[in-house]
């Protein structure tokens, strides 16, 4: 125990922060209409997101409690600091060191906040680092196929995963671990895939995971989509937007809201389909302006304040209750078995709020020390730290590519950022390529004098 006091200390605090949300914020904190949709009883695919949280929401709903989803939420957050401590040390940091690092997962305030939403964003996060983590601590076909199942997990848990079981083989196939560990990845990350998109083919007649990532995408072109440049075909001219660029608002908006002309467009699988065709359209047609827009969303890393005091957003813990919409109300309660509104119980929620406004790893601390990382890790040949390392980076750029910057698009690359530091600096270095395991040399007994 001594050996680990600094993350014994440092979890106390931690424990308690999760202790004044689960005081504080009871039963949990539902986003918008994510929540409500995870939370229905009838499974079935989603049309926006995969449903792998819903599952696991099923699995908890015989005990009709959502503290019990938040509690355990918590408590995967916490272990999940305390794998990364233990891969760190193992790595031959010291207690200090390693405790130091894993910090940001303990202190975080956003982490904090997924852990206590019904969203998928938390578990999201377990998934992803604990496979990369498991990959880089041991390869082998054993540990592979774990990793790999876990990334299949993660990617019917939010599609952004998929890049990573891809990045993951790529690191297999360079690092040469020899074909039975890439294999092994590959396959266990294809049985929870396979088995979601047969799902989704019997389900809704296409084999895929969401029917909205064409929807997406389009939504992206509309910072810049300009029809006298891409000239669409009349099919797709109902989808051109009728307002100018400097007065559109951000790319989400037009996904849900009235003015939207893509609720114009009947059927999900065909408002799907017409969507993709223009945003690829209108990507090739003004690369320059879809470029542009995904530049100007990663500004945003760059912005020391996570939110504004007078911003709103979402992602603010909440200053009084607020009844949930009638129109799922009856969703939340029916898996709660009773009112499910969030309550603001003070003076716990007050205590959470104010820590919100400092506890948090500024973006351009975390950019930094990722490109650190990834500058540093080939100079002192701490080849694993490059796995955990493109990782995150494939987190934090995508979204603005496929859609639009989201702050809670970049908080699951915090684990994964400290994990690349801890093991760029670690004090055992990693051949480039990797030694095949030789099998144990067989001695003889000593004879006894």
């Amino acid at each position: 125990m001594l050996a680990h006091r600094a993350l014994v200390i440092a979890m106390l605090p931690a424990i308690g922060l999760r202790v004044l949300a689960v005081l504080g914020f009871p039963p949990a904190i539902l986003f918008y209409g994510d929540s409500f949709a995870f939370l229905r009883e009838e499974l079935t695919p989603g049309t926006t997101r995969p449903s792998g949280y819903s599952l696991l929401l099923a699995v908890l709903r015989p005990a009709h409690s959502l503290t019990l989803v938040t509690v355990l939420q918590h408590l995967l957050g916490l272990a999940l600091a305390v794998a990364v401590y233990a891969l760190l040390r193992r790595r031959g940091l010291p207690g200090w060191g390693a405790a130091l690092l894993v910090t940001p997962l303990l202190y975080d305030e956003f982490l904090v906040l997924l852990e206590h939403m019904i969203m998928a964003d938390a578990v999201f996060i377990v998934l992803v680092t604990a496979a990369i983590g498991l990959i880089v601590r041991r390869v082998s076909p054993a540990t592979a196929a774990v990793g790999g199942l876990l990334l299949g997990l993660a990617g019917i848990t939010r599609t952004v995963g998929l890049p990573l079981l891809i990045l993951t083989a790529a690191y297999l196939l360079i690092r040469r671990y020899g074909w039975r560990p890439l294999v092994a990845l590959l396959v266990a990350g294809a049985i929870p895939l396979g088995a979601y998109a047969t799902w989704m083919k019997v389900e809704k007649g296409k084999f895929g995971l969401t029917e909205a990532d064409g929807n997406f995408l389009w939504s992206r072109t509309m910072s810049f989509a300009d029809c006298a440049v891409i000239k669409p075909p009349e099919r797709l001219a109902v989808l051109c937007p009728d307002m100018p660029v400097a007065q559109r608002p951000y790319p989400p908006h037009w996904l849900w809201e009235s003015f939207s002309p893509l609720l114009k467009v009947p059927g999900a699988a065909n408002r799907n389909q017409l969507a993709g065709e223009f945003a690829r359209q209108a990507i090739l047609a003004q690369p320059g302006g879809y470029l542009g827009a995904v530049a100007t969303d990663l500004t945003q890393l760059l912005r020391w304040e996570r939110t504004a005091v007078d911003e709103k957003t979402p992602y603010k813990l909440p200053a009084s209750e607020r009844p949930i919409s009638e129109s799922v109300r009856g969703v939340a309660e029916s898996y709660e078995a009773g009112p499910a509104a969030t309550r603001v119980v003070e003076p716990f929620a007050g205590w959470l709020r104010a820590y919100q406004r400092f506890g948090y790893v500024p973006f351009p601390l975390l950019v930094l020390a990722l490109i650190g990382a990834l500058v540093a890790a080939p100079l002192r040949r701490r080849w694993d730290a490059l796995l955990p390392g493109v990782a995150a980076l494939a987190l934090v750029v995508s979204p603005p590519f496929l859609a639009a910057f989201d702050v809670r698009y970049v908080i699951p690359a915090i684990p994964l950022v400290c994990l690349a530091v801890g093991l760029t600096f670690a004090g055992t270095r990693t051949p480039f390529i990797a030694r095949r395991a030789e099998p144990t040399e067989r001695r003889e007994p000593a004879e006894v004098a």
